[in-house]
Order: structure tokens, then C-alpha cells, then sequence
């Protein structure tokens, strides 16, 4: 009897354990798991999904009447509720845009999505296919399994996308990435032979960019004047002046302390450019200047650093 007890407690105690954590076994899945990830200027976006296969089956296609009924509105279907011959996916139903858990899209800057913005975040991924437009749907409540908890009130954004017809089919669900500029590109979702694109585009890259150097000054080393000589370089370059100059007078603080520490060509040369940011063009070149000096001094190749005085001088 302690026996059969003890077994029940230990049966009680794992399930327990598991249920808590709600940790997924490693075991092989139909639909495996995959990510997709692309940088856009500083922004980086990411599409974490699963890859439900064809398998012969009719995936996009109008609900039947009977199948329709279960549902009712833009009710999720659980794919239990199909019967034979009636589609996977069928139109006019929120799709989770893949298998198993919600499918998730994110990004670390707010983004227009076919023109619409986007706050920068994670969303779940959802889809509701119809025959030509689609409706590609971004939900705040990124943690649910597929779309069958789905709460169109936490919708973030929905947008209009036209599907088109693939010359072949795709076997297993797949997110692209594709045409990719400067400040945007294109997510393609390819299953069967239906390719849905929708636009991405970065909402402001250069208000992005300096958001992300602060955070790269922040986390450099802070006696290093590289890292906010590289920020101000940037912030300048784009007509950000004010964050520039704090940025050089930074570096110039920090120059100085290293150069105080010990002469080098090397240190020195970072300084005089750092000056010349700052429109200390003169001070520069007499900085520049002692870099040579100490250059040649250790004999090393002081040529390119004597051209770029010449040139400073020539512009002064």
C-alpha cells in the first residue's frame, strides 16, 4: 500500500513539476520550428514560426456552410474541426500564419508595415485569408499557443495584403525576407501556391540609428573615446549637431585622460580628429603635428597622418 502510495505522490510531484514550468519535452515535431531574421539599417526584425507541411492537403479555400458554422465571425478553427475534403485554412478565419504556438514578429524600432505604423515590439502574427487580400494582423498578446486564445481588442495594427499565386508549390510553410534597401523590405509568407508580401519599412532610421548608439555608448568601455567619436561621426554626418558635439566632447575628455596617460601616434591622431569635429581645426593640426613626433620617434610610417595635416591646413 506505501508502495502505490509513494508512486501516486511521485506521478503527482512530476506532473506538477512540468505543469509549472510549462516546459515543452524535447521531442521531434511535425511542424518544426524556425526564425527569420533581417537587420534594415540599425533595426533589426525577426519572425519566430513553425512549418506545417501540404501533405496533399487543400490548404486555402472558401469554409464550407457547415464549417463556417462552427466557427462563426473570424473565429479561430483548431484543424480538428475539418472534415474531409474542406480546407486547412479556410478564408475568412484568423490563422495563426503557421503551427503550434502564435507565430511572433518583432522589432526593435517602430516600422511602417505596408505603410501603417508599428511601435516597436514582439506581436503575435496572425493572418485571416481570403480569395485576393488578406489581413496580416499584429496582436499584443505574443505568448498565446497559435491564435485560438485570440483577442482582437489587443490587435496593434492591421493592414491589407494581396496574395498572389506561386508558380510552384512550397511543400513547408516558409517566411522570407526579401528586397532589401536601406530602410526597408519585403516578408513573404510562401505555403502551398500562395505567396502573401507585405512591406516593412523603418519609420525613422536616423532617430533609430542615435537611439541604438546611445545604447552603444553606454555599454562601451568608458575610457575608450572611440565609441562616442563613432556616435558623434554618425549623429554629424546626419545633421543631428547637438547630440554630435556632446558626443565629440565626450570622446575629447576621454582622448585626453589616454593621451595624459601615454603619448602615442595612434592616440594623438584620434585626438586631432576629434578636434576637427569639434571646429578646433587648429588645435588639431598642432595635435596632429606632435603624433608625427612621436611616431617617428618610435619609427613608425607617419606618412598618412602627415598627409591628412596637409590637408587640414589646405582647408583652414
Amino acid at each position: 500500500m506505501r508502495t502505490k502510495y509513494f508512486l501516486l505522490f511521485a506521478f503527482i510531484l512530476c506532473f506538477g513539476v512540468v505543469a509549472s514550468t510549462a516546459q515543452r519535452p524535447p521531442t521531434p515535431r511535425a511542424s518544426q520550428k524556425a526564425e527569420v531574421a533581417q537587420t534594415i539599417a540599425s533595426t533589426q526584425i525577426a519572425i519566430v514560426y513553425s512549418r506545417p507541411a501540404v501533405k496533399g492537403r487543400l490548404i486555402f479555400a472558401p469554409a464550407t456552410a457547415e464549417l463556417a458554422a462552427k466557427a462563426g465571425g473570424e473565429k479561430t478553427l483548431d484543424g480538428a474541426s475539418q472534415g474531409k475534403g474542406e480546407p486547412l485554412v479556410p478564408y475568412g478565419h484568423v490563422w495563426r500564419a503557421g503551427a503550434n504556438e502564435a507565430t511572433t514578429f518583432s522589432t526593435t524600432d517602430d516600422v511602417l508595415i505596408n505603410g501603417k505604423l508599428l511601435p516597436a515590439g514582439k506581436y503575435s502574427l496572425s493572418m485571416i485569408p481570403e480569395k485576393h487580400y488578406w489581413t496580416v494582423i499584429f496582436n499584443k498578446d505574443d505568448g498565446q499557443w497559435g491564435s485560438f486564445s485570440y483577442d482582437k481588442a489587443k490587435d496593434a495594427l492591421r493592414v491589407l495584403a494581396k496574395s498572389e499565386s506561386a508558380s510552384k508549390s512550397t511543400e513547408l510553410l516558409t517566411f522570407t525576407i526579401d528586397d532589401v534597401t536601406d530602410d526597408s523590405a519585403t516578408v513573404v509568407l510562401s505555403w502551398d501556391k500562395i505567396r502573401v508580401p507585405f512591406t516593412v519599412k523603418v519609420n525613422d532610421v536616423v532617430g533609430a540609428t542615435i537611439g541604438h548608439l546611445r545604447e552603444f555608448v553606454a555599454a562601451a568601455d568608458a575610457n575608450d573615446p572611440g565609441a562616442p567619436l563613432a556616435a558623434g561621426t554618425y549623429a554629424k554626418a546626419n545633421k543631428r549637431d547637438s547630440e554630435a558635439n556632446v558626443w565629440f566632447e565626450m570622446a575629447l575628455k576621454r582622448s585626453e585622460a589616454r593621451v595624459a596617460q601615454k603619448e602615442t601616434m595612434r592616440n594623438l591622431a584620434q585626438q586631432a580628429t576629434i578636434l576637427v569635429n569639434l571646429g578646433r581645426k587648429a588645435d588639431a593640426i598642432k595635435v596632429a603635428e606632435r603624433g608625427v613626433v612621436v611616431g617617428k620617434a618610435a619609427k613608425e610610417d607617419t606618412s598618412n597622418l602627415e598627409k591628412q595635416i596637409e590637408k587640414w591646413k589646405l582647408s583652414s
